[in-house]
């Protein structure tokens, strides 16, 4: 690996050295860490069944390593085999030029807590071990909440929640994991009085009453919430953190890993089995759909993995609400006129293609055979 960083790159027939290594926060250092320490289980002391009912499972007594990149919790059933195994990674690490940042790294008890990518990890007086949104999580995104309206100050309703709705459903779909309940009302409280903040000085010689009666509503139809924030004029609204259900993570089967070719079609299942945080009329078509385009016959969402990080949902979900819309289309052989307008989700090119030719909304089949999606 060390000799590949090393050995340059050739474009366009000219040789470019390269000396300064992959830049931090690159999207290939993920990948590095995963080749490079691949194998520390095995020099942590972890051992899996391989064969019998428990295959994929640890055996008895052995610790549990968990590593995303560059961060890794080793779960022991002793002070003393964390000792160990610490001792075991730091000599492992040592030949790769690794060592381990000390100002990070602690021993300590389940009962005491500790965070790993975002997540507080407790085991509580009762036995109950629970995973929550970390303190220093929450007090990031209140930060950023914050320092997002204070900026939009001066834009209109339909701006704040253009920008809001991506970061308030990537943080939510992230944590969705945990028992994040409680936060999440914590939160929709905290965009509530930022949302309100927001309209009271964009409106200053107004009243209490006006303003309320001008930004909050019922706007969610599906919700019988009368406190939601939204723009009149398009009906746009914006999400609550407590809107997106709490789906529990699904153990990976044993060293199952989404880099694997072999295991393509387990991870297409896992996925699959998963509802993207979108609403709910938007997963029914993408289902009634097959997940394609009626147009193009293309695929509407593309993700070889599932995002990891709450940028990564706001990214994903940025480019999703970029990517696709919604369109009316005559379906053929469908009945009454009336019934033959039907609502279908498409890409954004294929409607920028209607819309741009001036054609007439698409004729599609009533129901599509078998075999095409």
């Amino acid at each position: 690996m060390r000799q590949w960083l090393k050995a340059g790159v050739i474009e366009d027939g000219r040789f470019a050295p390269t000396e300064e290594g992959a830049p931090q926060g690159g999207v290939i250092s993920p990948l590095l860490m995963n080749v490079v320490l691949h194998g520390m289980e095995a020099a942590a002391g972890v051992r899996y069944y391989d064969t019998g009912t428990n295959a994929g499972k640890t055996v008895p007594n052995c610790p549990v390593v968990v590593r995303y990149a560059d961060d890794l919790i080793a779960l022991c059933h002793s002070r003393e085999q964390a000792e160990q195994v610490k001792a075991r990674l730091a000599e492992w690490l040592a030949p790769r030029g690794l060592v381990f940042n000390e100002d990070k790294t602690r021993i300590t008890h389940l009962e005491a807590g500790v965070d790993f990518l975002g997540f507080s990890i407790h085991r509580y007086a009762n036995g109950k071990l629970l995973t929550k949104p970390s303190n220093d999580a929450v007090r990031r995104i209140r930060r950023r909440l914050s320092a997002e309206a204070k900026a939009l100050r001066g834009a209109n309703a339909d701006a704040v929640i253009s920008k809001i709705n991506p970061i308030i459903v990537g943080w939510a779909a992230y944590y969705r994991i945990g028992v994040s309940k409680r936060v999440f009302n914590a939160l929709d409280a905290h965009v509530w009085r930022l949302a309100y903040k927001w309209a009271r000085l964009t409106h200053p010689n107004k009243s209490t009453r006006w303003v309320i009666a001008r930004y909050f509503g019922k706007f969610n139809p599906a919700r019988q919430d009368g406190w939601v924030f939204g723009s009149q004029e398009t009906g746009f609204y914006l999400r609550k953190f407590a809107w997106t259900p709490i789906v529990r993570h699904r153990m990976v089967a044993g060293t199952a890993s989404p880099d694997d070719p072999d295991l393509t079609d387990y991870w297409s299942q896992r996925r699959r089995r998963s509802n993207p945080p979108m609403d709910t009329a938007m997963r029914r078509l993408l289902h009634a759909q097959h997940g394609r385009c009626p147009l193009c016959r293309g695929l509407l969402l593309h993700a070889d993995r599932e995002p990891q990080s709450p940028p990564e949902w706001e990214q994903w979900l940025t480019a999703t609400r970029k990517a696709i819309r919604r369109h009316a289309v005559t379906v053929w052989g469908a009945g009454t006129p009336d019934e033959r307008v039907a609502t279908r989700l498409i890409h954004a090119h294929c409607h920028r293609r209607l819309t741009g030719e001036g054609k007439d909304p698409q004729h599609l089949p009533a129901r599509e055979p078998p075999g095409l999606a």
